[in-house]
């Protein structure tokens, strides 16, 4: 009997018709004869509602008392789903987080899952009931309720589907799968029939907000099928599984794009051991993550440093930076906002020069000024002026053909 593992995000559960039309919808799943686990995010809007009333008490989040208020609204979800299903004459069983339980490490706000219990989920659907869990949550070791960050949802739908060995983890949302671009911005967008884990993985850090990165990790590692479907159940959506033997030939599989960019940059260091580590180590330890990281070739005895981070980070990341650049008499951070990375996405693109000469010369014809350059085997990044970033998905996009049926 096959087993899915049916993440619904917040959007798809957002009013009481909503959850209802979920249920119908698992209802029809279980008359068909499948076995379903069915994994809720709260209501739309709701965490940020609860993230509101934290902030009205000086707790930005990250903290112990913000992961128990927020786990609260992913309780409100599946109790309703359980209520709806009862309804349709489908029995059902609620589980937060602790109950499953979902063990995970105690860093609050990005909690990472330890391990998932599958006793508790296995005893509900051999006694014919569907399992509601509640997304985005667990609990530590010693007790403690924890939150896994935004998407965590989909993490913890993999992490149930790597547990229970499910036939499919399938994630709802508000698209009808994967694109070779965000069709918000390039209307040429097609949908990806299938996509490898390590493309899916570069897309979502890349911009793609159709998964959590974290999400595609745990789904590759623990070898979990994993598909993105509409929530209204149209289309086959797209599957995510191992990479396919493409051979020598490389494949361009998408455009990502990423906005509000924004470029520090660090000149007048010594060229010496340990610089690297004073500059980026304080942006570790706030957990500023940081991109797109260059330094040039020394000259006369300096090297300068420039790297990206997300545009809400920057003025965080350019305080600390100010206070060790002081401290060690350098010059101060320099810092440019405004900015977008656009990247390439597929297999085998670092070691063919085809393909980057491709994507500056495109741009360059479209008139999009490229200042930072980052590439790995599987993607191409560029970051460019916001204003450029239409154009040069694009462009990008056309050039490489990537509005072709199929793929």
């Amino acid at each position: 009997m096959t087993l899915l593992v049916q993440k619904f995000g917040g959007t798809s559960v957002a009013t009481p018709e909503h959850i209802r039309k979920v249920a119908a919808h698992v209802a029809a799943c279980c008359a068909r004869g499948e076995r379903v686990v069915l994994v809720l995010s709260a209501m739309g809007l709701e965490t940020d509602r609860l993230v509101e009333l934290a902030s009205a008490f000086g707790d930005p989040g990250g903290s112990a008392a913000s992961d128990l208020l927020l786990a609260t609204g992913e309780q409100v979800s599946i109790a309703l789903a359980v209520m709806a299903l009862t309804t349709l004459g489908v029995p059902a069983r609620s589980f937060t987080g602790a109950q499953v339980p979902i063990i995970t490490d105690d860093t609050p706000g990005k909690a990472r899952i330890i391990e998932v219990g599958r006793e508790a989920l296995a005893a509900a659907l051999d006694a014919g009931e569907v399992p509601v869990v509640a997304g985005f949550q667990g609990i530590t070791a010693d007790g403690r309720v924890t939150t896994l960050g935004r998407g965590g949802s989909d993490t913890t739908a993999v992490a149930i589907a790597a547990a229970l060995a499910a036939d499919e983890c399938q994630i709802y949302t508000d698209v009808e799968g994967v694109f070779s671009a965000d069709p918000r911005i390039c209307p040429g967008a097609r949908r990806i029939e299938r996509i490898s884990y390590g493309e899916m993985l570069e897309l979502a850090s890349l911009g793609s907000k159709v998964l959590q990165t974290r999400a595609v990790e745990f789904a590759g590692k623990h070898g979990v099928p994993l598909r993105v479907l509409a929530a209204d159940g149209s289309g086959p959506g797209t599957r995510i599984e191992p990479g396919k033997a493409w051979g020598e030939q490389p494949v361009v599989s998408g455009v990502a794009a990423e906005r509000e960019q924004a470029e520090v940059c660090i000149s007048g260091l010594p060229d010496a051991p340990g610089v690297a580590y004073r500059v980026l180590a304080p942006l570790y330890a706030a957990r500023i993550e940081v991109d797109m990281l260059v330094q040039n070739a020394p000259r006369r005895g300096e090297v300068e440093f420039r790297f990206t981070v997300a545009g809400d980070e920057a003025e965080r990341a350019c305080t600390l930076l100010a206070g060790v650049a002081e401290a060690a008499g350098w010059p101060a951070p320099g810092l440019v906002q405004a900015l977008a990375k656009i990247s390439l996405v597929g297999v085998g693109l670092r070691s063919h020069a085809d393909i980057a000469s491709r994507l500056f010369d495109t741009l360059a014809k479209a008139g999009v000024n490229v200042r930072l350059v980052a590439t790995s085997e599987s993607k191409i990044s560029v970051l460019v002026d916001g204003v450029h970033l239409e154009a040069g998905v694009g462009a990008l996009h056309a050039a490489f053909d990537l509005g072709r049926v199929g793929g």
